[in-house]
């Protein structure tokens, strides 16, 4: 196939075969595993409902089942004859970013290594809502969270624990933590095998960067966060998988799992937002566009736009909260005075309302909610993180 209108013609006669599916997302990796324990699977484009013809060139060379969420091992021949099919682009391969992802693996592809095995594997993903069923499927959806491809909530993580292996992440590449003892002495009278965690995920800078974010301590995202445009992650912040911010937002504090934060807002140092991965909760917590949670704050409900938590206040769904209006007088939920008193409601009465101030009484000590008279701007500056 030299021209691309030949290329063409052999993706259309691939796509008409019988039972042929266009997968909605794919990706060419390379999955490190020791004997039948899958360390980690890295995959640096994962094409979401894009470059079906390049998934067909793969599905035609890895002979796939179609409908099934898998991965084919493609050996050196095989990633050579995929390489080849896109011949009519090898005079420039500049912006086809598939093509240079093959050539990558082939020039640089190599199972010489001491620990384990690598493999180069191609991923079918047809069905984002079924559980997750191997490591390598969990790898998977971890990227393409973390590389925008879906926002969190967007694929089921259920079973990723259960298949992800717990592995001692090291500079030498991911170790088996029994393992780890006898490789730390291989290398002790050479070059020391540094070990940065034992985890079964391992830091998301090290698999992609997503772009205009700083991540000040890498340390602090695990893969499979969603960082947005504009994000900064300071070094006391923390942000967990199926995770994460959709634009501009400073993080100081922690982001737990399953947490949604909408852009223009900020997480202050050391707040904290209630995940849903601990303690049985189901409530997905998300935090509206242009929130404040101050120093030492936190919540366990959803805050709507607008919204700010002072300082060292932290909401939960059960905590009891006086409702007052701008004119500072006792009302109840529809906005009615009342009788002091007969102004006390939970938090989860709060859930995802817009525009809302808590604050500590510092006299009487108990948590009171007004209008929020303004919002919260950020540094712009701070957050052009080209």
């Amino acid at each position: 196939m030299n021209t691309v209108e030949e290329f063409k013609s052999y993706v259309a006669s691939v796509e008409a075969k019988p039972g042929y599916q266009k997968p909605l997302a794919f990706g060419l990796g390379v999955k490190r595993s020791k004997g039948d324990k899958t360390l980690d699977a890295y995959f640096p484009l994962i094409n979401w409902e894009v470059s079906f013809g390049t998934a067909a060139v793969f599905a035609d060379v890895a002979d796939i089942k179609f409908g099934k969420n898998a991965e084919y091992v493609l050996d050196i021949e095989k990633l050579n004859d995929s390489y080849n099919k896109f011949s009519a682009f090898h005079g420039d391969i500049s912006g086809h970013e598939n093509i240079i992802a093959i050539k990558n693996f082939l020039e640089n592809y190599s199972n010489n290594h001491s620990y384990y095995k690598s493999e180069v594997v191609v991923y079918f993903l047809f069905d984002k809502d079924q559980d997750v069923e191997s490591a390598t499927e969990g790898y998977f959806k971890l990227q393409a969270l973390s590389q925008r491809c879906v926002e969190p909530h967007g694929t089921n993580l259920n079973g990723a624990f259960g298949k992800l292996t717990n592995v001692a992440w090291t500079n030498k590449g991911p170790v088996l933590p029994e393992d780890l003892s006898a490789e730390i002495s291989k290398y002790i009278f050479t070059e020391p095998l540094q070990v940065t965690h034992i985890d079964k995920f391992p830091y998301m800078v090290n698999y992609h960067a997503p772009t205009g974010t700083r991540i000040v301590s890498g340390s602090q995202v695990r893969l499979g966060a969603y960082l947005g445009e504009g994000t900064t992650v300071m070094p006391a912040g923390y942000v967990n998988f199926n995770a994460g911010t959709l634009g501009n937002a400073m993080v100081e504090g922690r982001v737990s799992g399953g947490v949604v934060v909408d852009k223009n807002t900020d997480i202050g140092g050391g707040a904290s937002i209630m995940g849903t991965l601990s303690g049985g909760n189901k409530n997905v917590i998300s935090i509206g566009q242009e929130c404040l949670l101050g120093a030492n704050a936190g919540t366990g409900i959803s805050l709507g736009f607008g919204c700010t938590i002072a300082a060292g206040v932290y909401i939960t769904a059960g905590s009891k909260i006086a409702l007052y209006n701008s004119a500072n007088e006792p009302v109840n939920l529809s906005n009615d005075v009342v009788a002091e008193g007969e102004n006390i409601v939970k938090g989860m009465d709060l859930n995802g309302k817009d525009k809302l101030l808590f604050i500590q009484d510092s006299q009487s000590g108990k948590i009171v909610c007004k209008p929020n008279p303004k919002t919260i701007e950020l540094n712009t500056a701070l957050h052009a993180n080209d």
